[in-house]
């Protein structure tokens, strides 16, 4: 039975809306990954790579898996296929290569995911004809569900899972709170300098300014502070700018080679991809996604919460992944299992970014503590969540 390994990892940090990675395109950024991870495999014949598989969702350029693979300076003989699986794009990538590899399609695949929110084009309705005498309406969110069934703003959902699970504002600011805590003990141990990749911003004068720590992280912030914040997206709501993930910039990419393969090319495997899942739920509560993924993934792989030694499960929102914990028997208070180095609260969410960072971040946690198996799993915006399982080499 063939079997798909991750050879090598590789992720920019992480920047703020509007902070160090503001200026730069992100097919940049995808490219220096892509790059990286390519030269972190040990794989010196480019021309043996069968596809480029990455996750994007708020782009201004067409197929950003081709775009960055070119800029990368892989053989134009390389094909890209971009992902639109929102949060859970990049993983999404990942499971596509390791499925094709399993399925015989191909030995060598790149995959991850992009994004810059904070570079997100504006939209606008096309004119139903010409000379209209009205202006066209700006677009200010894509649709993610049709209208009667409900499309809620994100933040909405999270208020409607915190209503449903009954999470309070308490527990929600506890998580972010230990997310913080989590982080910036991570940053401290420096346990994220091997696997980000620097990127060089040019400045109008004078040298290049080197980009290389995650810099949403609130590094200091108390229980006090996020208490204090106001709620959002209703007036007598739960969710905080505190308690939620941020708008932020980034990119991640992993090589999957086929284990006999990597073997035979004299790759060092990390981890294989011991499976994975997705699953629909009301859109209205998209939060909840996560849980009949992890079932099935579960189901699949015949594993159990119990075995797994690190739990990457993604902080949209408090509130979500609280109610998730809760669902799937997951002790969110866990510090050396769940989300182990900070999550999205902290860290950031840069969405289709976001779980092909996940994925790496698991992998050399993975290492780091010498366990055997990571899960990372996701919601994602309309309804769907996410679900991926890998076992330490």
């Amino acid at each position: 039975m063939r079997e798909a390994v991750i050879v090598s990892a590789a992720r920019t940090a992480i920047g703020k809306e509007n902070g160090a990675l503001k200026d730069v395109p992100p097919e940049n950024y995808a490219a220096l990954v892509i790059r990286e991870a390519v030269k972190r495999s040990g794989l010196t014949d480019q021309q043996m790579i069968d596809e480029v598989v990455f996750g994007h969702v708020l782009g201004s350029v067409g197929c950003m898996a081709r775009m960055a693979l070119l800029k990368a300076g892989l053989p134009q003989s390389v094909p890209g296929l971009s992902i639109d699986r929102q949060c859970g794009s990049g993983s999404t990538a990942i499971n596509m290569a390791a499925a094709l590899i399993k399925g015989g399609a191909g030995d060598i695949y790149v995959a991850g995911g992009v994004e810059s929110m904070t570079r997100q084009p504006y939209l606008l309705e096309k004119p139903t004809k010409a000379y209209q005498r009205v202006a066209p309406n700006w677009i200010p969110l894509r649709p993610l569900a049709p209208k009667e069934i409900g499309d809620p703003p994100m933040g909405i959902t999270a208020e409607n899972v915190a209503e449903r699970w009954q999470v309070s504002r308490e527990e929600q600011d506890e998580l972010a709170y230990l997310s913080q805590v989590k982080a910036q003990r991570a940053i401290e141990e420096d346990r994220f300098v091997e696997q980000i990749v620097p990127v060089a911003i040019p400045q109008r004068k004078g040298d290049s300014v080197i980009f290389s720590k995650d810099e949403h992280p609130r590094l200091g912030i108390t229980k006090e502070q996020i208490a204090k914040l106001r709620p959002v997206f209703k007036q007598d709501g739960t969710v905080t700018a505190g308690n939620s993930s941020g708008i932020n910039d980034g990119a991640g990419a992993v090589v999957v080679v086929e284990e006999e393969k990597a073997r035979e090319l004299g790759l060092n495997p990390l981890v294989s991809v011991k499976g994975f899942a997705y699953a629909g739920v009301d859109p209205n509560i998209m939060g909840i996604g996560p849980v009949p993924a992890v079932e099935k993934v579960f189901q699949q792989t015949g594993l159990s919460v119990e075995d797994m030694d690190v739990i990457e499960l993604n902080e949209a929102f408090a509130s979500q992944a609280i109610a998730c914990c809760r669902e799937l028997g997951i002790d969110w208070q866990d510090e050396e299992k769940f989300n182990p180095n900070g999550g999205a609260i902290a860290l950031g969410h840069p969405i289709a970014g976001s779980l092909a960072i996940l994925v790496i971040k698991a992998i050399y946690e993975l290492k780091r503590k010498n366990g055997r198996y990571a899960l990372i799993t996701a919601c994602c915006g309309g309804g769907q969540g996410v679900a991926t399982i890998i076992e330490n080499k």
